[in-house]
């Protein structure tokens, strides 16, 4: 899918099939001390597509390493998902850099609404991925309303797991895939960090 900028100051985005995509609700963009999240969009689509396509960030994700047009169709349905749910995925900057996202997926397997974060491999071990999935816990409790998010953590992908459990997730399920433990973290509203 390709994207073209309108010609109008509209803040709109044009794809292949000529539809314009949806401007981003300037109340959905949080600040942290040092990030912003917005909701993602077209713009995206370039840091999106190297970020999922690196093995040592997405290579233990849900999905995994995603070629571009995989990238293309998850950030259409994104952004869709913003429009349906008033929740969804973020960009994360740090000034003007693409550090990499988080936000809020249905997950494909039913399990629910599920945090997720992904970050460059330079960016780790600054606190970003704490400080971004935080923000986007607390935005999807405290803006959109949501009672219960999940998150879904491999066993040993300790970093994930120390992130989650930081942000007052707490271990509520495992199961089995592909050979791995995967853990799953609960964040309920009336339990919510910083409430």
């Amino acid at each position: 899918m390709r994207w073209s900028r309108t010609g109008s100051n509209t803040g709109r985005w044009r794809g292949d099939s000529g539809r314009l995509a949806a401007p981003v609700n300037q109340n959905w963009t949080l600040r942290t001390a040092r990030l912003v999240l917005r909701p993602v969009s077209a713009v995206d689509l370039p840091h999106l597509i190297r970020l999922k396509a690196d093995p040592a960030v997405f290579g233990q994700m849900l999905g995994g390493v995603q070629s571009p047009w995989q990238v293309a169709d998850e950030l259409a349905a994104d952004m869709k998902d913003w429009g349906a749910r008033g929740v969804g995925m973020f960009a994360v900057l740090e000034g003007a850099k693409f550090q990499g996202m988080t936000g809020i997926q249905a997950r494909p397997d039913g399990r629910g609404l599920a945090l997720r974060f992904a970050v460059w491999p330079e960016a780790r071990g600054r606190g970003i991925a704490r400080e971004a999935a935080g923000a986007a816990l607390r935005f999807a409790h405290d803006r959109a309303g949501l009672d219960r998010v999940i998150a879904v953590a491999r066993g040993d992908n300790f970093g994930s797991r120390m992130v989650l459990g930081s942000i007052g997730m707490s271990e509520s399920d495992a199961f089995m895939r592909d050979g791995h433990i995967m853990v799953v973290y609960e964040s309920l509203l009336d339990s919510a960090v910083g409430r």
